[in-house]
């Protein structure tokens, strides 16, 4: 598949990329042995994967997971000290420890196509900020998420608070963010940050295409791939919209005026209605918005 693409994916060290079903990005974050926390090069590399993603014509949904037992427990401490202690000394970082699209390339990233989360077991800190920012979250029963910040004496400062906060609302926000305590994925559910929760992988030598988080995601995925994929961009662009900064009016206006005219000049528009009127499938291109 990869010969199909525009440009080749980039190599990465520190996740795993696969295509498992057409038009899906599948990406494993791969430090299982310290709970996929990402150090600074784990997170661009992955900001350099998604920006490539969301450019990549054959691609219209993406799922993310973790390898082991956690989804991942945010950024890597020990390079954080080290970072610090150069502060100390008076010398600065070649560049931030966290890339401008946010921890992991992916808490403050708006990007254009959709992400979702199959999160497999803790999300803590950095992937919890991950977690509020992606499209749809879906959980195995077992997993966890927190912001524990305030116990190391940090702040949760990659996007998680506001967004957290229009999602889940101001009183829960804050219990995370204060309390650092944990949050079960069934109370996530309730909560309103998690879509839905399945059972837990049978073995934790399971394959992590196997499992039934990944599963359950990867079947979202291919609803959503399954649809006009121009429609699904700009579906997103107006749910993002509300969210981000705008009022519901605004929002309906700026989405019109920004993309309505690409709506209805492109090929998938046609296709729609015309599979419509003749009873039949339609037949997506690649979206060229």
């Amino acid at each position: 598949m990869t010969a199909s693409f525009k440009k080749p994916p980039p190599s990465l060290i520190y996740s795993v990329v696969s295509f498992p079903l057409p038009h899906i990005l599948f990406v494993v974050f791969n430090r299982p042995k310290v709970l996929n926390c990402l150090c600074s090069d784990a997170q661009y590399e992955l900001e350099e994967l998604f920006a490539w993603y969301d450019t990549e014509p054959s691609l219209r949904c993406a799922v993310v997971t973790g390898a082991g037992r956690a989804f991942c427990t945010g950024a890597d401490l020990k390079e954080w000290d080290q970072s610090n202690e150069r502060k100390e000394r008076g010398e600065r970082d070649p560049r931030p420890l966290i890339p401008p699209s946010g921890f992991g390339g992916l808490s403050r990233r708006h990007g254009k196509k959709p992400v979702i989360a199959a999160v497999n077991g803790l999300a803590f800190g950095g992937g919890m900020e991950i977690v509020a920012n992606l499209d749809l979250i879906l959980a195995a029963k077992s997993a966890k998420f927190a912001l524990p910040e305030a116990k190391r004496g940090v702040v949760a400062m990659a996007g998680s608070l506001p967004r957290l906060t229009r999602t889940i609302g101001r009183p829960r926000a804050m219990q995370m963010a204060l309390t650092g305590r944990a949050v079960t994925a069934d109370e996530a559910e309730k909560w309103g940050f998690v879509n839905i929760v399945v059972d837990d992988a049978t073995s934790v030598e399971l394959d992590v295409i196997d499992r039934p988080v990944v599963k359950k995601a990867l079947e979202y995925a291919t609803e959503i791939v399954q649809n006009s994929p121009d429609s699904v961009i700009i579906s997103r662009a107006g749910v993002m919209s509300a969210w981000e900064d705008a009022s519901a009016e605004n929002s309906s206006r700026l989405l019109h005026e920004t993309w309505g005219q690409a709506l209805d000049e492109g090929e998938n528009l046609r296709e729609g209605v015309m599979a419509f009127v003749q009873k039949r499938e339609p037949h997506w291109v690649n979206s060229k918005l």
